[in-house]
């Protein structure tokens, strides 16, 4: 039976990796930590071979049958597909000089399959947003230290220090690699050790629980004339107190509205496990008018500049201050917020409320001997929050 783009789109994965046949020779390959992948299997003088035609959903079903008819068309012409897919890439490296960009997004495509599909999605957007647009044009080889230095800094400028500090590292490793592929013969990065300013570790902003009515009437104003699904973000976040990152990259099939959960899958969870989010029946709500707005999403919450991706943890920062909160409230913040509230005014426990946050165990044997999940306690508790949060708004 052909592949649907449903069928791909819905594909879980299992322990060890599987695939999807298309016909053709085509398939997807699913690998247990969720990434999906275009493969042909062919013969050609008595061998078998695979090509990869990338990775689900950046190509499409539709695109990976365009390479795959493509591919057997050289076949019958008696060619072999792989060793023209390798001489074509050897002309591009070539013919483009091998820039900063073209030598960092192949370091980012040989890793892809070692890191968690999310992990991944945020180097390359960081390298997009801070790097690529200052030095990506220009050759690798001919990049120098004060180069380099002036790109990280203008990320430092802004206050992310600890980003400068994981953006300067993505560029070591991605010199280190020219390297060793001689598309360059010395690392900047490695001049630069101590040339950033130290990260100071400090805990971020929250307010305190006296001041979450303000901030609820706040939001439902909307004096700063929020987009509607940003203003909804915010207060899914406030609800959820989830992980800000887990937060915008939430799927729709990662909801089950039969039992009112949101399960976050293990590969986008920090601790890598998966986690339950009970839904009150305010935050089912918020999903039912979401769905109105961004059903031909994948993503609860898309991208307005570019739906095609998520929203950016940066929106959320930015619509903070913009309702007067800067310096004072952060996404992560709503986590702090609802474990202190929830503890001191409505008198729930802290292992329910720690186990909600998805904490690691404190220690391994609290690991070994706590393994349950209070998950009618947590149930209970995120409807209570959520009418806390409607009552205290008004």
């Amino acid at each position: 039976m052909l592949l649907s783009d449903t069928a791909c789109r819905n594909a879980k994965p299992k322990a060890k990796p599987y695939k999807k046949a298309d016909g053709g020779g085509l398939y997807l390959q699913v690998m247990p930590n969720g990434s999906r992948y275009w493969r042909l299997k062919y013969r050609i003088e008595g061998k078998e071979k695979r090509l990869s035609f990338g990775v689900y959903p950046e190509t499409t079903l539709s695109d990976a049958r365009e390479r795959r008819d493509a591919a057997r068309k050289l076949l019958a012409a008696g060619s072999d597909p792989g060793s023209v897919k390798r001489d074509v890439e050897l002309k591009s490296v070539v013919s483009s000089a091998n820039t900063f960009e073209l030598v960092a997004r192949e370091w980012h495509a040989n890793n892809l399959e070692k890191w968690t599909p999310t992990y991944g999605q945020d180097i390359i957007h960081r390298l997009e947003s801070d790097i690529l647009p200052q030095l990506g044009k220009r050759p690798i080889s001919h990049i120098t230290p004060i180069q380099l230095l002036d790109a990280v800094r203008r990320i430092e400028k802004r206050g992310a220090h600890e980003m400068a500090h994981r953006t300067m590292q993505y560029c070591e490793q991605i010199f280190r690699y020219a390297v060793v592929t001689e598309r360059a013969e010395r690392n900047p990065a490695a001049d630069l050790k101590g040339a950033l300013r130290p990260v100071k570790h400090a805990h971020y902003p929250a307010l305190e629980p006296h001041e979450l009515g303000e901030f609820v009437r706040a939001l439902e104003r909307n004096d700063a004339r929020l987009f509607v699904q940003t203003r909804l973000a915010i207060r899914f976040l406030l609800l959820t107190f989830v992980r800000t990152g887990e937060l915008i990259g939430a799927l729709w099939d990662e909801f089950d509205l039969d039992r009112n959960e949101w399960i976050i899958p293990a590969a986008r969870m920090k601790m890598g496990r998966p986690h339950v989010v009970p839904l009150a029946h305010q935050t089912v709500s918020i999903l039912d008018e979401l769905l109105t707005l961004n059903s031909a999403s994948q993503y609860v919450f898309p991208s307005v500049a570019k739906p095609r991706q998520h929203m950016s943890n940066n929106t959320i920062l930015k619509a903070l201050e913009r309702l007067g909160y800067k310096g004072r409230m952060t996404g992560h913040g709503f986590r702090a917020l609802a474990m202190t509230t929830i503890k001191e005014n409505l008198r729930y426990p802290h292992d329910v409320i720690d186990r909600q946050l998805a904490h690691a165990p404190r220690s391994r044997v609290a690991a070994a001997y706590d393994r349950s999940q209070f998950l009618d306690q947590r149930r209970d508790m995120m409807q209570s929050w959520a009418d806390y949060s409607d009552t205290i708004g008004t």
